[in-house]
């Protein structure tokens, strides 16, 4: 009997991790300009096509399918092998500013405008995360600024 106590002392602990590992975010970037569909199949209605390198949220994945979500939070299916492991992230704001160190004083190495994507260079710390531009340039913006994390 004290056995079935001590796991049922458990139980919530064991429950709060599965929930945690539930809302597990799992972000990757489109290897190429993709065709979006509303059902997991070439058959299914083409929706749009998104550009090469925009990041997208795995929500399902079915056979060679899996259903993303967008920065827009518009749901879709995308064959498997358009999705890269390659982590980068798209600018959600008017204008993002790109700092040389992580802090509003740093001194200020340029601004993406709105819907623009950035390679991931590094995890995310107190607020700020290491990013570079296609063209070489690299800083930190604010998290916030940011979607695909």
């Amino acid at each position: 009997m004290s056995s079935l106590r001590a796991g049922l002392r458990l139980l919530p602990l064991l429950l709060a991790g599965l929930a945690a590992s539930a809302h597990a975010l799992d972000f990757r970037s489109l290897t190429a300009a993709t065709v979006m569909y509303d059902s997991p199949s070439t058959k299914g209605k083409q929706l749009f096509i998104i550009n090469a390198g925009t990041p997208v949220e795995a929500v399902v994945a079915m056979d060679g399918w899996t259903k993303v979500r967008d920065m827009q939070g518009t749901l879709a299916w995308v064959e498997k092998k358009s999705l890269a492991e390659k982590r980068t992230l798209q600018v959600r704001v008017d204008r993002a500013q790109i700092r040389a160190e992580p802090n509003d004083k740093a001194a200020l190495v340029f601004e993406a405008d709105r819907d623009v994507v950035l390679d991931l260079i590094e995890s995310p710390a107190a607020g700020w995360v290491k990013v570079r531009h296609r063209d070489g340039q690299s800083g930190f913006v604010k998290v916030a600024q940011v979607w695909g994390l």
